[in-house]
C-alpha cells in the first residue's frame, strides 16, 4: 500500500526520520502500514533479507538514536554507537576499482545500520545543514541545500504557508 508522506527525497538517515509525521494533530509512523517498509526499503535499494517484524524493530531503534544525534539529546552518541556497533564498512580495490562492502551481525539490521552509518558521512560534511522544519508542530527534518543556507521551513506550500497566514493575522488582529 502507498503511503503519502509529506517530505520525501532527503538523505537516507533524514528519510527514515521522517517515516513519522503529524497529520491532523497526531502523530503518524510508516511502518504501522502494512507493505509499507517494504515500499521504504525498495525506494531507497535495501534489500529486505529477514522479517518484517525484526527489521522494523531495527529501523525503529536506529530512527530514534538518528533523532536523538540531530536534536542534540542527552546520550545520542551512546544511542548510534549501540546501532553502528552492529556492522562495518569496508573499502577495498577489485579489479582496480575501489569498492565499498558492507557487513552486519544480523540482516534485520542492515537497513538501520546503513541509515545511521550515513548520517555520519552527513555529520563529517554537512552538519550546519541538517534541519528540523521551524514550524513548533512540525516533526520533520531535511537536508538544507539552498545556496545561502536559508531553507526554515521541510515545505514553504505547508509550513511555510502556515507561517506567513499566522503572521498575517496577528498583524491584522
Amino acid at each position: 500500500m502507498a503511503i503519502t508522506r509529506p517530505l520525501t527525497g532527503e538523505p537516507l538517515p533524514l528519510d527514515l526520520l521522517n517515516t513519522t509525521w503529524m497529520e491532523q494533530g497526531a502523530r503518524r509512523d510508516m511502518f504501522d502500514t502494512p507493505g509499507a517498509l517494504g515500499d521504504w526499503l525498495a525506494a531507497h535499494d535495501l534489500p529486505q533479507d529477514a522479517p518484517d517484524a525484526e527489521t522494523t524493530a531495527f529501523l525503529v531503534e536506529a530512527r530514534e538514536a538518528i533523532r536523538a544525534v540531530v536534536s542534540g539529546a542527552e546520550g545520542a552518541e551512546a544511542a548510534i554507537n549501540a546501532v553502528l556497533a552492529h556492522g562495518v564498512r569496508r573499502l577495498r580495490l577489485v579489479d582496480g576499482r575501489p569498492t565499498i562492502t558492507y557487513e552486519v551481525d544480523d540482516p534485520a539490521r542492515f537497513p538501520g545500520w546503513r541509515a545511521a552509518a550515513t548520517l555520519l558521512d552527513l555529520l563529517d560534511t554537512r552538519p550546519d545543514r541538517i534541519r528540523k522544519c521551524a514550524n513548533p508542530n512540525c516533526i520533520l527534518w531535511y537536508l538544507d541545500t539552498t545556496r545561502n543556507g536559508s531553507r526554515r521551513w521541510h515545505s514553504m506550500e505547508t509550513c511555510g504557508n502556515r507561517a506567513k497566514a499566522k503572521r498575517f493575522q496577528d498583524r491584522h488582529a
